[in-house]
């Protein structure tokens, strides 16, 4: 499959994402095989041998033949201390390349590539990020135009976008992956790396943050159903971000203070392990029904988010919700570009009630264009606001 997500050529980088989204299988792709020497920090004998020893790096580099272009170091954020010795080889190639020194071949350059799925293990070890020695880029699970033609959007629905899960041909199979996923990772390996301190709460704290998906949070309650503290729920939040499994969506205000003071919302990275925390993977979305809408809203905030990442469009998102209880999916700030109220609506046939936040809020938003995306095929401007097909939509909004 063709991933849209663009990876430096000449210069060094990390690649951030989730487990499962396809990080290893995307290098072994785009780099020329014989030119890249594989270090694997998931296998017992890299991440034994390094953790204890970060230095052989240096070591093995040093063996590598002059053919030698990449190295990859999978998992990074289980050994952080390794990143110092990338810091190092980086800067001694950059010299040699310049021709002060000798401490490597002047006719070769080493890049590497170092893809992780969690940034807190990174930042609680105060690791060297290389400061700005390494380009940064995301992968995501799969967005719409990377799906293979025998999957479609019902089945994106109901299990989500990993590239193993899309691949399988039975329901069955694509169950059991995302049920092992939800089990193997999100529950055991989170706690497993102790970002987590007790495995109850945070088991329920998983099933509670599903069911909540998508919506303006409410920290107390949930930290009822979950038998912890308001704080406590809000640090288990931080490790969903951290670990790259949840983006967080903030309230819009023209002052950035005043968003900070009200509650987020929190969309999981994968429609499908949501589903599968919620233990609804057995249970086919139903057209028309209220959580068939909220499915729909989350692939398309899930879309918007990747496309954004992959063409480096810069954009910000926030949700706007008044004291009237009006609603605006999307507020994406635009840099060039006036902001774009976004209402998501699963409808096929969109009238003045799926239009009426955004025809009563649209007017006093300034620099602001307002659409409504949606399942209804016919694209048409209604009092100002751009009804269209939810994939020209994404389109129309510069992505």
């Amino acid at each position: 499959m063709q991933r849209l997500i663009n990876l430096p050529e000449s210069h060094s980088f990390f690649l951030f994402g989730a487990r499962g989204t396809g990080k290893s299988w995307l290098l072994r792709e785009r780099l020329p095989a014989q030119q890249t020497h594989y270090i694997d920090l998931l296998t017992a004998r890299d991440f034994e041998e390094l953790s204890q020893r970060p230095g052989l790096l240096s070591e093995r580099v040093a063996r590598l033949g002059l053919g030698k272009q990449w190295v990859v170091i999978d998992e990074v954020q289980r050994v952080p201390e390794i990143l110092n010795m990338v810091h190092l080889e980086i800067e001694a190639h950059s010299r040699s390349r310049m021709g002060i020194g000798q401490e490597r071949p002047k006719d070769r350059q080493l890049l590497f590539a170092l893809t992780g799925s969690s940034a807190r293990r990174l930042r609680r070890g105060q690791a060297n990020l290389l400061a700005g020695r390494a380009f940064l880029r995301h992968l995501y699970p799969l967005i719409y135009s990377e799906f293979p033609s025998t999957y479609s959007l019902r089945d994106a629905l109901r299990w989500g976008a990993l590239p193993r899960v899309i691949t399988e041909t039975s329901d069955e199979a694509r169950a059991e992956l995302l049920s092992v996923y939800v089990h193997t990772y999100l529950r055991e390996e989170i706690l497993a790396e102790q970002l987590a301190r007790s495995a109850p709460p945070f088991r329920r704290f998983l099933e509670v943050a599903a069911q909540a998906n998508g919506q303006i949070l409410n920290y107390t309650s949930i930290s009822r159903d979950v038998g912890v503290s308001p704080h406590t729920v809000q640090s288990y939040y931080q490790i969903l971000e951290d670990t790259l499994i949840a983006e967080r969506i903030e309230p819009f205000h023209e002052s950035i203070r005043k968003r900070q003071r009200t509650a987020p919302k929190f969309y999981f990275f994968d429609i499908g392990v949501q589903r599968a925390l919620m233990g609804a993977l057995r249970e086919e979305p139903t057209p028309r029904s209220y959580s068939f809408g909220r499915i729909f809203e989350h692939f398309i905030v899930c879309e918007i988010i990747r496309r954004n990442s992959y063409l480096d469009r810069d954009f910000r998102f926030s949700y706007l919700r008044t004291k009237d209880d009006l609603e605006i999916d999307l507020v994406i700030e635009r840099p060039g570009a006036p902001r774009a109220l976004v209402e998501i609506k699963s409808s096929e046939r969109i009238n003045d009630e799926h239009l009426r936040s955004l025809s009563l809020l649209g007017p006093d938003i300034s620099n602001s264009e307002r659409f409504c995306l949606s399942l209804d095929p016919t694209p048409r401007v209604v009092s100002g606001i751009n009804v269209l097909p939810w994939e020209t939509g994404i389109k129309e909004l510069g992505l």
